[in-house]
């Protein structure tokens, strides 16, 4: 059984295909808006507060994962939503240059429900990586139908 980031235990026969920690602080790959994230994180995790987010995704299933911790250590709570492949209208990623258009591109991850839209932002991947993830979601979430 794998040991994941996230805390997801894995079921029988489930198989891990991509583990996304989300940047929960950044809004872009972005170096200024990185920065920024950079010094509200410090900030924070001066202050004794820590979020993490994962988007987990098996062969079985989708899972989000926010965790919030206060204090350095106490856990302050942690939200584990399942995504229903009947409620999901869409997914894909996208492409935005950053840095006036010219030096980075951005790549997001992002699905429709019918309650909400969650986009997560990739790190160091390019547009291959981000179809391969777009790809394993579609999959696991078809596969689950």
């Amino acid at each position: 059984m794998a040991n994941l980031k996230s805390g997801l235990i894995l079921g029988e026969d489930e198989h891990l295909v991509v583990e996304l920690e989300a940047e929960l602080w950044a809004t872009s790959s972005n170096p200024i808006a990185r920065l920024i994230g950079a010094v509200v994180k410090f900030i924070n995790l001066i202050l004794g507060n820590k979020r993490q987010g994962y988007v987990v995704i098996t062969d079985k299933r989708v899972v989000e994962i926010i965790q919030y911790k206060a204090l350095w250590v106490l856990n302050a709570g942690k939200n584990v939503k399942y995504v229903l492949p009947s409620s999901v209208k869409e997914v894909g990623y996208t492409k935005e240059g950053t840095c006036f258009g010219c030096f980075c591109q951005s790549y997001n991850l992002y699905y429709d429900a019918f309650t909400q839209r969650t986009s997560v932002l990739l790190s160091d991947v390019d547009e291959a990586g981000a179809q391969k993830v777009v790809d394993a979601f579609y999959k696991a979430i078809s596969a689950a139908q």
